[in-house]
């Protein structure tokens, strides 16, 4: 599935920007790079210091095989 392995490198890129962001341009320059992938709900709770894996857990928690096993 391409979509859900770009989700999982973007949402790590942006952790890793948001964490070596300095000033608030910094942070502003991050938002605005990732919004339209990520969204703001995302990008909000990276900002407020959950991790990438956390975030990515909870929108698959059943892995990449799905509920049935597949």
């Amino acid at each position: 599935m391409p979509v859900a392995v770009d989700y999982d490198l973007t949402i790590r890129e942006a952790e890793k920007a948001l964490r070596a962001a300095q000033t608030a341009d910094d942070v502003r320059n991050v938002w605005k790079k990732y919004l339209s992938s990520l969204g703001h709900r995302t990008l909000g709770r990276l900002l407020l210091g959950r991790a990438a894996a956390e975030l990515i857990a909870k929108r698959d928690p059943d892995g990449p095989s799905g509920p049935d096993g597949d």
